[in-house]
Formats: C-alpha cells, structure tokens, sequence
C-alpha cells in the first residue's frame, strides 16, 4: 500500500474536529496523519489529542497562515517518506471508500507523471448538494469537459481536467511536491491555492477531477468566500506572481495608470486616488515580487526546507 499522509490545518475546528478525524479513522484505506495547529483557543488542541492519539500533532506558537501551516506537514511527511499528500480542510470529512475510490481514479489516468494535483467530488454539509465553489469551477470549464451533461445523463468518467480546484480537498503525489514545491507564504490566507495551481501549471501539470469519490466540505456556502475590500489587491498579486503571465507587473501598472487617467478626466478624483494608491502599493512591493517570480519559476521543492 502507499504511504498517505493526511494533512490538516487547524484553527479553532471544535466544529468538525468529532466527525473529520473519525471519517479519517473509517477510511477503507489506511492513512497517518499530521495535524498543524494555528494556535486555536477552543481547546481543540488538547480534544485531537486526546479522542485522536494516532494524529501527528504540531502546535505552532502563532498563526502561520494556510500555506505555510501546510508547508510545516508537507515537510515532515516527505522526510517520512509519504507517497501521497492529502491536503484537507478542518471543515471537511471523508466517507469510508472516499479514498479507496479516488486512487483507484489514478490508477486509471494513463500518465501518472502529469498530474499535479487529483480531487474528489467535493459535496457541501447537507450532503445533499455540491459545494457552491466546486459547481462554479465545474461550470468554468463545462466548454472542454462537458461534466454538467454526464452528471445529467449518468455516464461519468472516471476523472475531468478542471482548471482549478479549491484546496479543501487535495491529493498531490510526491513527484509534485518534488517537482513544485509547497504553499507560497506570501499568501497569508487565501490566493495561496490559486497561486499553487499557477505553478502546477507551469510546470505542465493537470489538475484532475474524480467524480466518482465524493467528500464533504462544510465551509461557508457562499460566493462571498473573499472579502476583497480588505484582501483588495489578491487577484493582482496572484497574477504578477503567475509565472505563465511573464509580463503581468508591467501590464497591472499600465492598466492602472490608463484607469487613473480616465477617472481623473471625469472628474472622479476619490476614484482616482484609489487607483494611485494601489499603484503605489504595488510598485513598492516590485522587489518582492521579482522574488518570489525567481523562486516560483524553479522546479524543486520550493517553499519548503527539503
């Protein structure tokens, strides 16, 4: 059998912490797995601890973020020598063949050195309905892949290129770890998937879809999932960072400096400082980003001590 390893940030999951690490325990296919805490005041901490003594359990001293939680699980699991990474949010639960069923939806893709990253079926807290995030990426890529129709008449097949998928529910081989590397940390929280899958990407991966093994994700299910007053420049940075998008710096500030034109000329001068500042902020941060854009184009284990 491969050697999976589970990996779940945590913070403040008394919520789910009873029925994601029992579904775990259920599984049809045996799995380790190591829990990063982000420094949960619930007492959670000490309830997986106790009700769940087989979990891994790594309690950081602060709120690391997302990715870079993740990065301290990935490390430790590939120094452990694991064949699969399941990334797995604390909202979220398996079903006892929800595994079992997504490897044997790789087994079936004919070339395993192309997937980057491979996902069940991701179904919302009622189990009644898909996540709304999973029918909208779904729905982004009905064009190519025409999966709304096989739903509709019953005939899946046993994978779909998507996209995209969000990171609630991921498993990702060793080849992509050593290959891609972990979380960008420039993300505290959220873009930090979007910015992964960039580099999957990149690096000529797919990102594949497994209808036939289904999961839950209990998150909030709404569109609203981003608040982008106050994380305001998420999508630029994404972009900028995006190493299939070479000139998207220089195209940002053009772009803002034509919106600050036309604003300025009709008048809308709050508008206009808005768009100023943004502009300020980013060339500010152009050293950063020239960074990270060298780090990302790397093939290795970025992010990560490896």
């Amino acid at each position: 059998m491969p050697k999976i390893y589970f990996i779940i940030v945590t913070y403040n999951a008394m919520k789910w912490a009873e029925r994601c690490f029992t579904s775990l325990r259920k599984s049809s296919v045996p799995l380790r797995c190591i829990v990063v805490d982000n420094g949960s005041t619930d007492g959670s901490q000490e309830y997986i601890k106790t009700h769940f003594p087989e979990v891994d359990f790594i309690q950081s001293e602060k709120n690391l973020g997302f990715g870079k939680a993740n990065n301290i699980g990935i490390e430790k699991a590939y120094k452990e020598g694991a064949d699969f990474f399941y990334l797995m949010n604390q909202d979220a639960w398996l079903y006892e063949d929800s595994l079992e069923k997504l490897l044997g939806a790789y087994d079936l893709y004919p070339k395993h050195e192309e997937i980057g990253i491979i996902s069940p079926m991701h179904i919302d807290g009622t189990e009644k309905k898909l996540d709304i995030f999973l029918d909208k990426y779904i729905s982004y890529n009905c064009d190519k892949t025409r999966l709304i129709s096989d739903l509709y008449f019953q005939s899946l097949k046993p994978f779909y290129e998507l996209d995209f998928i969000n990171a609630a529910h991921w498993l990702l081989p060793r080849k992509t770890i050593e290959t891609v590397g972990g979380f960008n940390p420039f993300f505290f929280h959220y873009g930090e998937d979007n910015e992964y899958v960039n580099r999957v990407h990149f690096h000529g991966k797919k990102v594949l879809l497994a209808p036939n093994s289904k999961v839950v994700h209990d998150g909030k299910q709404s569109l609203e999932k981003v608040d982008y007053n106050k994380y305001d420049d998420l999508r630029v940075e994404t972009n900028i960072i995006n190493p299939n998008l070479p000139n998207a710096y220089l195209l940002e500030k053009k772009a803002l400096k034509q919106s600050m034109l036309k604003n300025f000329i009709l008048l809308n001068f709050k508008k206009t400082k808005q768009l100023y500042k943004k502009y300020k902020d980013i060339s500010k941060k152009s050293s950063i980003f020239i960074e990270i854009r060298n780090n990302v184009n790397k093939k290795g284990a970025t992010f990560l001590k490896i």
